[in-house]
C-alpha cells in the first residue's frame, strides 16, 4: 500500500512541473482528481508545530503575521536507513541535510514569487523529505486564515487567503485536516467554520486539537476529543506541541514526542484516550486513511488519465507533424505549408474546389445588373451632351467639338458607374477573404 502514496507523490510532482496546480484550465486537471490532505487553521493555531511534529524536524518559517504565503506541498517518504534529507522540486539534484537551510529556502522561494511584499501566491512550493522517522504521507500546508490585514498587505488579503483555502478543500478528493487550539472556543475556530461550509457532514474532515496543555485550570477538552461537543466522522486527535521556550532551546523533536506521550498518559482527564492522541499517532492515522482513499480512487484516476491521453493525442493529430527546431527545418516546413496553401487557393479560383465560381457570378450578374440600373439614356441625351460641351469650351463654330468637352462627358459617366464598380470590388474582396480562410483551414487539416 505504501507504493500507492509513492505513486501519487510522483504524479503530483509531474503535475506541478507541468503547471497543473488545480486551477481552472481548458484542459482536464489531474491534480484535482488526486487525493490530498490540506492543512487548515487560523493564525497562531499551532498549524506549523503540528506539521513539524509529524515530520520530526524544525523546517517551517516562523514569525508574526502571515508567514505561509504560498501552498507548501509536503511529501514525506519513509526510507529504511540512512541520513534524513530534503529536496525541493525547483532545485533538482540538490539535497538539504540542514533543515535550517530548508526553512530559509522556503522563505526565499516565497519572496521570489511574491517579491518582498507580504502578498500571497497560489503557485505551490514542492518539498520532499526522506527520513526513517516518518510515514509515507502527503500534506498541503495552506496560509493561515486571518481576520485583518497588517501593514504592507492589501485589504483584500483576508478574502484572498480564504478563497485560496476554499479552492483546495472544496474539492471532493481533498481530506481536510482542521487545526483548532483548545484554549479558544471551538465555535470561533476558523478551521472548523470553513470546513463545515464545504464538508457539512464531516465526512472528509479530521479534527486536530492543539494547545491542550495551555487550557485554563479546571477546564479540559474531553468532550471535544470524545466527539460530544462537535462530532466528526473520524475521532478528534489531540496534540501537545513544543512551547516557545522549547523551540528557543531547540529541544529535540524525539524528546518532545516522548514528553507529549507522557502528558496524555499521566493526565487524569486524558489517560483513557492516550492510545489515540499525539502527533505520532496523527501521522499514522492520516497515512493509513490516505492509502484507503487512494485505493478507492484508482479506477477513476485510470479512467481520467486514459481519457486525457486520448484527448491530447487527438489534439496532436489535429495540430499535425512537429516542426523542426533548427532554422533550416523551420524554413522547409514553412515553404511546404505555403506551397500547399498556394495550390489549394489556386484550385478554388480555377473551380477545382468550390467557391471560386462566386467571383464569376459578380462579373456576370451583379456588375451588369448594377450598370443596367444606371440612367445612361438620360445622361447621354443630346441636350445633356450639348450642355456639357458648351459649358466646358463655350460655343465653337466648327464641326468637331473640342477635347475638353469630351473629357467632361467621359468623367461624368465614370462617376456614374463608380457605385456599381465599388460594390463589385467589395463583393470580390469578401469572396477572396473567405476563400483564403477556407484554404488555410484545408491546408492545416491536410496531412
Amino acid at each position: 500500500m505504501d507504493n500507492l502514496i509513492t505513486l501519487v507523490n510522483k504524479i503530483q510532482r509531474a503535475c506541478t512541473a507541468l503547471g497543473d496546480h488545480g486551477e481552472e484550465s481548458a484542459l482536464p486537471t489531474l491534480w484535482d482528481s488526486l487525493p490530498s490532505i490540506a492543512v487548515v487553521g487560523g493564525q497562531s493555531s499551532g498549524k506549523s508545530s503540528v506539521l513539524e511534529s509529524v515530520v520530526g524536524k524544525d523546517f517551517l518559517p516562523r514569525g508574526s503575521g502571515i508567514v505561509t504565503r504560498r501552498p507548501l506541498v509536503l511529501q514525506l517518504h519513509k526510507i529504511q536507513e540512512g541520513k534524513e534529507y530534503a529536496e525541493f522540486m525547483h532545485l533538482p539534484r540538490k539535497r538539504f541535510n540542514d533543515f535550517a537551510a530548508v526553512r530559509k529556502e522556503i522563505s526565499d522561494e516565497t519572496d521570489r514569487e511574491t517579491g518582498r511584499s507580504k502578498a500571497i501566491s497560489t503557485v505551490p512550493i514542492h518539498l520532499s523529505i526522506f527520513s526513517p522517522n516518518v510515514v509515507n504521507l502527503t500534506l498541503i500546508d495552506l496560509p493561515g486564515l486571518t481576520k485583518v490585514a497588517v501593514d504592507g498587505q492589501p485589504e483584500s488579503i483576508v478574502q484572498d487567503i480564504e478563497n485560496m483555502v476554499r479552492s483546495y478543500i472544496e474539492k471532493p478528493n481533498c481530506i481536510i485536516l482542521a487545526i483548532s487550539p483548545a484554549n479558544q472556543d471551538l465555535a470561533t475556530s476558523d478551521a472548523i467554520k470553513i470546513s463545515r461550509e464545504v464538508d457539512p457532514r464531516g465526512d472528509r474532515t479530521f479534527g486536530v486539537l492543539t494547545k491542550i496543555d495551555l487550557m485554563d485550570k479546571g477546564t479540559d477538552a474531553v468532550d471535544i476529543l470524545e466527539g460530544k461537543s462537535y462530532k466528526l466522522r473520524y475521532p478528534w486527535i489531540g496534540v501537545v506541541n513544543r512551547s516557545q521556550a522549547d523551540i528557543n532551546k531547540s529541544v529535540d523533536m524525539i524528546a518532545a514526542r516522548r514528553r507529549e506521550h507522557e502528558y496524555f498518559k499521566n493526565s487524569p482527564e486524558y489517560g483513557h484516550l492516550t492510545d489515540r492522541m499525539g502527533s505520532e499517532y496523527l501521522g499514522k492515522v492520516l497515512s493509513k486513511h490516505l492509502e484507503t482513499v487512494i485505493k478507492s480512487r484508482i479506477p477513476g484516476l485510470q479512467s481520467l488519465i486514459s481519457k486525457t491521453i486520448s484527448e491530447l493525442e487527438a489534439e496532436l493529430t489535429r495540430l499535425g507533424k512537429p516542426i523542426a527546431n533548427d532554422a533550416g527545418g523551420k524554413l522547409y516546413t514553412t515553404m511546404e505549408i505555403s506551397r500547399a496553401f498556394d495550390q489549394i487557393f489556386k484550385e478554388h479560383l480555377d473551380g477545382v474546389r468550390p467557391g471560386g465560381d462566386k467571383i464569376y457570378g459578380v462579373f456576370d450578374n451583379q456588375l451588369p445588373a448594377g450598370l443596367k440600373r444606371l440612367q445612361f439614356d438620360k445622361h447621354l441625351s443630346m441636350d445633356n451632351v450639348r450642355k456639357l460641351i458648351t459649358e466646358a469650351d463655350g460655343y465653337q463654330p466648327h464641326l468637331i467639338a473640342p477635347e475638353q468637352g469630351y473629357r467632361r462627358l467621359i468623367e461624368s459617366c465614370l462617376v456614374t458607374i463608380r457605385g456599381p464598380a465599388e460594390a463589385a470590388v467589395d463583393a470580390i474582396h469578401g469572396i477572396l477573404k473567405e476563400l483564403v480562410q477556407k484554404s488555410i483551414s484545408e491546408t492545416v487539416a491536410s496531412p
